[in-house]
């Protein structure tokens, strides 16, 4: 499989989460998702108004993370964050699962608030991510929260949030590609700093990728298809 590196930009989330990050390095992040025109940034809630105004006139979409990164947060709080999100600026959002909950069996309470932030979301004609971060997940709990969530119709089902103790692994990919179903698709994210990083990933099932190594592997597609 080859991609043009235009193909792999436009796969993209460029993410510009590190909580030390400051606002001259989340402008130098802007400016490289403008200048590679990826898919979308991933930015804190408290840089979406930025990045937004940063970015109006591109194609690149402005996301951020919600519940981030742990996903304890009530499912209230999600709400009341996805809606100031979209106040800001915002067309799309990664929202941590409530691991906890899962990981004590209730996945009523899981899909209960995908329920209700995915309403919230179709309400602003927006885009919903879930992250599952998978290093705390068996196989068996990362198939169910796959069912489950496109039994609700998420957009995507993503793999972690990149700050856990692993990040994205084609097991895990393949697993959420086997278990779900258009129009929910799969979000590789966190570790993934090459070209042939995102190859394996798309062949795995992926459809979006969240990188904050995006010059590198944009110019990894420049070599691979200059060979």
């Amino acid at each position: 499989m080859n991609l043009s590196p235009k193909e792999v930009a436009k796969l993209i989330d460029h993410a510009l989460l590190k909580p030390h990050m400051t606002r001259e390095e989340v402008e130098d992040g802007l400016k490289t998702a403008k200048e590679y025109d990826v898919k979308s940034v991933c930015v804190r809630g408290c840089d979406v108004k930025f990045a937004a105004e940063y970015l109006k006139g591109t194609d690149v979409l402005v996301g951020t993370v919600i519940g981030f990164p742990h996903g304890s947060t009530s499912t209230e709080s999600k709400v009341a964050e996805t809606i100031e999100a979209f106040k800001n600026g915002a067309v799309e959002v990664d929202v941590v699962m409530p691991i906890g909950m899962v990981k004590s069996g209730d996945y009523e309470y899981y899909k209960n608030e995908l329920i209700s932030l995915t309403k919230t979301v179709r309400e602003h004609n927006g885009l919903i991510k879930i992250i599952f971060e998978n290093c705390y997940l068996t196989a068996e709990e990362i198939e169910k929260c796959t069912v489950i969530a496109t039994e609700v119709g998420v957009d995507f089902v993503k793999t972690s949030t990149g700050f856990g103790t692993y990040s994205a692994r084609i097991e895990d990919v393949e697993i959420m590609k086997k278990f779900s179903s258009l129009p929910t698709e799969v979000k590789a994210s966190g570790g993934i700093r090459t070209y042939e990083d995102v190859i394996n990933m798309v062949k795995a099932g992926a459809t979006r990728i969240g990188a904050s190594a995006t010059e590198a592997i944009v110019k990894g597609a420049v070599e691979a298809q200059n060979k």
